[in-house]
């Protein structure tokens, strides 16, 4: 089954042409961002994008659409993304998080229309999210440098490396039919889109360099992520006596 998007690949020969001009040099770089005149050429091209088409569609979507009826999206989109969870949980050997999202799963299946209402956390089942780039960090893979995707935003390489397995992993890609995958795709994209419109304003506003701010706070979490939260203690490459 072939899910390439033709439109991708434009979008992507894009981005390249931006990263030609990634070629100054940057001080007092960041030692998890030694690529980081590239990043910030491909920070640029997805501000652009999500200026031109994804926040004004998400905006669209949160005004079009009643509360109750996101709310209800949000479920089924969340209740299939558990799915690729509890394939990850149980790679890493979590035998209770796997029992428990297989819990999640079949309660809000069965009870909750097909996922459009979250029975299982009103059961107190725990949500969690796991993906690929987790498990392999379960595993002793080393995050390696920052880099940010085109389209997909910030990343580092073992998660850029595990976000093919993610998508073919992902239920919506199952589909035989082109037009429902593109769907489920792009209800995915809104409903996350669309939880992030506050929260991303805010930090458009606020900090004095975003690019930093989102690199930093994406590292931070995806530590957070694959050691359950609790990561072990690291240097702290700001301060002045760091190597």
């Amino acid at each position: 089954m072939n899910t390439w998007n033709p439109r991708f690949g434009k979008i992507l020969a894009i981005a390249g042409l931006l990263l030609l001009q990634a070629c100054a040099s940057v001080k007092n770089a960041d030692v998890r961002d030694p690529w980081e005149p590239m990043n910030r050429s491909v920070y640029n091209f997805n501000e652009m994008l999500d200026n031109v088409a994804i926040q004004p569609a998400a905006k669209a979507y949160t005004a079009v659409l009643p509360s109750p009826v996101r709310t209800g999206i949000h479920n089924f989109v969340g209740n299939l993304g558990d799915v690729w969870t509890l394939a990850n949980t149980a790679m890493q050997l979590k035998l209770q998080a796997t029992a428990e999202t297989f819990m999640r799963i079949s309660v809000n299946t069965f009870l909750g229309l097909g996922g459009v209402l979250d029975v299982a956390t009103e059961m107190r089942l725990e949500k969690r999210k796991e993906d690929f780039g987790q498990t392999l960090g379960y595993w002793g893979v080393k995050p390696g440098p920052y880099v940010v995707l085109p389209v997909l935003g910030p990343s580092t390489l073992r998660d850029a490396l595990a976000t093919p397995v993610d998508m073919q992993g992902n239920v919506t890609q199952q589909f035989n039919d082109p037009a429902t995958r593109q769907v489920l795709t792009a209800t995915r994209v809104l409903d996350v889109r669309s939880g992030l419109l506050e929260s991303l304003d805010v930090i458009k506003a606020a900090a004095l360099d975003p690019y930093s701010f989102v690199r930093d706070a994406y590292l931070q979490k995806r530590e957070n992520d694959v050691h359950d939260g609790n990561p072990p203690a690291r240097f702290d490459y700001s301060e002045s006596d760091a190597p």
